[in-house]
């Protein structure tokens, strides 16, 4: 039996995940305590758990056909302060020299409270002679170097038109054996103050990075495990070793980003709110036609060109407290049970519960006070979120946060009787706090990203997801499911993941080369880290509010090219589904178009004004022969055509539904639907620019091959 390992390396403990690489169910889990104090850290943890994992599940080496994990290696460096000092040196000539200086003088840089990182800089300008200018160069990185610097980063104003000397920067340096990194490696944005910063915190954890990549790959190929090693991402995917190696900042945040793409592969996701619920927080992030949403990331309060999962964190866990004030429930959170040192209510022996007297405690010098019972056997037992769940039955007997309700009550009851409610009621108090705090972030989410409400499913992942997800969704109205293994969910999402890179350049006033140069980019760059070229698919955006170009490519690994579904759903079951997610009967759905792969549905809604219908809306959905609703617009046209006659389907398109107003000309929204790759030609500026991309992403595609297009109006979602 072949398997895939996925490992995820937490703050506490160090988990491991097996799956059967045939249908994708999990064989099994093992847990090791983090060895962060170990001679080879982290990394010696990540040995520990395979080597169980192996051992426990009788698997050999040659049957492991894909292999990564996950770190919170990075973002704890940055939290702890425990960073590289890193000496920037700075390239430029004349005027712009001289504001390359500015921009690239960081200082120090607070990462978090009281702790900062380091930097040095040192200033070298263009000569037109090489030799005297690698000397320079060379001279600059020893200054540098005898400054304290441990890791360089080079820039320059311009790099991501010419990396010429940024590049030689690292050559120089890695020729010295030091660490290095270019701007331009981290970005292919202007603003070179912003690329900076991110190359410098990038600089700032390579060493540490880099140790333990070595260590970990050695001890992959000690173990005669021949696939190559892969690293989670912060925004979903997994990168090759010699990435980290180079980029070991997109590391950073990527706990929660695993959690997401282990629900994207077991749950069928389109639209929905992913909670990832621990003992002590939930993070909480949004997915969207089935795509996770990603921003800039910030460190320490400091802008990044660094693009990451939008996770969202509140200090509510199975395991908050509940905060009292005379005698009564006035909060629940952020202060978890395991900082006050103190049993939680529902993991314990009722018989243990004996006598119990309501009491107060400072977890901190700093806290307000959390409620408590002291028994007359000395035992102390807190209310938690967790004990308030269970009580009111939104925890069933299979999940993991299940407990012992009659244990929960004992402990509550003497706060009910301060408060002359029943244990419920108190109960209900306690979880109704939490749903505030949780739900105020929610429904910032749904604004923010324009979700519909009546569409939109919560999914909780963790150990605790079944103590805050069910009352939050049943507070909120909103459907949820707790994911199949929540409390493995990061793990698992960590050896499923897909290889994923995104390309950002600004162009002003983009031509079609340059659009193709970007996806290009994009496409090279996601191969590179480890995708097989035949699986990879690729999006590309103008912002042309920004003058940016976005291409973000996703594509699977060599051993990851099938589905995990093996039964594909007939038509009728598929109508189903979308009645089901519209609210509407089957016969109310018209399928529009299809392919091999896929079925465009639409249901067509009337909408009042001043109390009389005056529009149709053509709600579509386009879902796939696994039941995955793939894209969802309000409003839209659906075309049939082949490969053969695409180019004038898309030309009446254009001519159709482009509009015209002070603006200039506003073209439609595009997708292009072959097989199951959606091409997305939206976002671009003239019939020319469509028409190329679309004949780049069709290419390999034959004249006869099926093809739905879509076509919404810029307004329309």
């Amino acid at each position: 039996m072949k398997v895939r390992i996925g490992i995820d390396v937490g703050g506490t403990f160090t988990d491991a995940a097996i799956i059967n690489d045939e249908t994708y169910e999990l064989i099994g889990s093992v847990k090791v305590p983090t060895t962060h104090q170990a001679e080879q850290g982290v990394a010696a943890g990540i040995i520990e758990v395979l080597s169980q994992s192996m051992n426990q599940y009788n698997i050999k080496p040659e049957d492991v056909v894909f292999i990564a994990h996950g770190t919170t290696q990075a973002t704890n460096a940055l939290l702890e302060g425990d960073v590289a000092t890193v000496g920037v040196l700075t390239i430029g000539s004349g005027f712009e020299g001289l504001k390359s200086k500015s921009d690239t003088h960081m200082g120090k840089i607070e990462l978090a409270a009281n702790k900062f990182l380091e930097t040095h800089n040192q200033f070298v300008s263009i000569n037109d002679d090489p030799k005297i200018f690698e000397k320079q160069l060379e001279q600059a990185i020893d200054d540098l170097q005898s400054l304290g610097s441990e890791s360089i980063v080079g820039a320059e104003a311009f790099s991501v038109n010419d990396p010429t000397n940024e590049n030689r920067v690292i050559a120089l340096s890695k020729n010295k054996m030091v660490p290095a990194t270019a701007t331009n490696e981290i970005s292919k944005l202007y603003g070179l103050k912003v690329r900076t910063r991110t190359a410098v915190i990038n600089a700032s954890i390579m060493p540490k990075m880099l140790e333990t990549a070595n260590m970990t790959e050695s001890s992959i190929k000690n173990a005669n495990i021949t696939s190559p090693l892969m690293v989670m991402r912060c925004d979903g995917g997994v990168m090759n070793i010699e990435e980290v190696r180079n980029r070991p900042i997109l590391t950073i945040l990527s706990g929660p980003a695993a959690g997401v793409a282990g629900a994207l592969m077991y749950e069928k996701l389109t639209d929905g709110i992913f909670f990832e619920v621990g003992g002590t927080s939930t993070d909480i992030s949004c997915v969207k036609d089935g795509k996770v949403m990603v921003k800039y990331a910030e460190v320490g309060g400091h802008k990044t060109y660094l693009n990451s999962l939008d996770v969202k964190t509140v200090g509510i866990g199975g395991g908050s407290m509940i905060q009292i004030s005379n005698n009564t429930i006035v909060n629940t959170g952020p202060r978890s049970a395991h900082i006050a040192g103190i049993d939680y209510d529902c993991y314990s022996d009722p018989n243990d519960v004996v006598n119990p007297v309501l009491k107060t405690i400072k977890p901190k010098p700093s806290d307000p006070d959390y409620g408590y019972v002291e028994c007359e056997n000395g035992k102390t037992f807190c209310f938690t979120v967790a004990g308030a769940a269970n009580i009111l039955g939104y925890v069933n007997d299979d999940d993991y946060a299940k407990g012992n309700v009659e244990a929960a009550r004992k402990v509550w009851q003497p706060l009910a009787d301060a408060m002359k409610v029943t244990v419920e009621e108190a109960a209900k108090l306690a979880l109704k706090f939490a749903a505030i705090k949780n739900g105020e972030v929610v429904q910032k989410i749904i604004k923010e990203y324009s979700l519909d409400p009546r569409t939109t499913t919560f999914i909780g992942g963790g150990g605790g997801a079944a103590a805050v997800v069910p009352h939050l969704a049943e507070t909120m109205r909103f459907k949820h499911k707790i994911a199949n293994n929540a409390p493995v969910i990061s793990t698992i999402g960590v050896a499923l993941a897909m290889v994923r890179e995104m390309v950002e350049r600004g162009v002003a006033h983009p031509t079609e080369e340059d659009i193709l140069a970007v996806r290009n980019e994009a496409e090279a760059a996601v191969i590179k880290s480890g995708a097989n070229p035949n699986t990879v698919e690729i999006s590309v955006e103008v912002d042309t509010q920004r003058n940016v170009i976005r291409a973000v490519a996703i594509g699977a690994t060599e051993m990851r090219t099938k589905d995990l579904s093996s039964r594909l759903l007939t038509d009728e079951e598929l109508v189903s589904i979308v009645a089901e997610n519209l609210s509407v009967t089957p016969s109310e759905i018209e399928i529009a178009g299809k392919n091999e792969s896929m079925i465009a549905t639409i249901y067509k809604s009337k909408t009042k004004k001043f109390g009389l219908f005056n529009s149709v809306k053509r709600n579509m959905r386009l879902i796939d022969n696994e039941g995955v609703i793939r894209l969802q617009k309000n409003n839209a046209q659906v075309f049939n055509c082949s490969k053969e006659n695409v180019e004038s389907s898309l030309k009446h398109i254009l001519e159709e539904y482009t509009e015209y107003n002070d603006g200039g000309a506003q073209l439609p929204n595009i997708y292009i639907i072959a097989n199951k790759k959606i091409i997305d030609v939206s976002g671009l500026q003239n019939e020319k620019q469509v028409l190329t991309l679309a004949n780049v992403e069709l290419q390999s595609t034959s004249n006869d091959t099926k093809l739905i297009l879509v076509s919404t109006n810029r307004a329309d979602v």
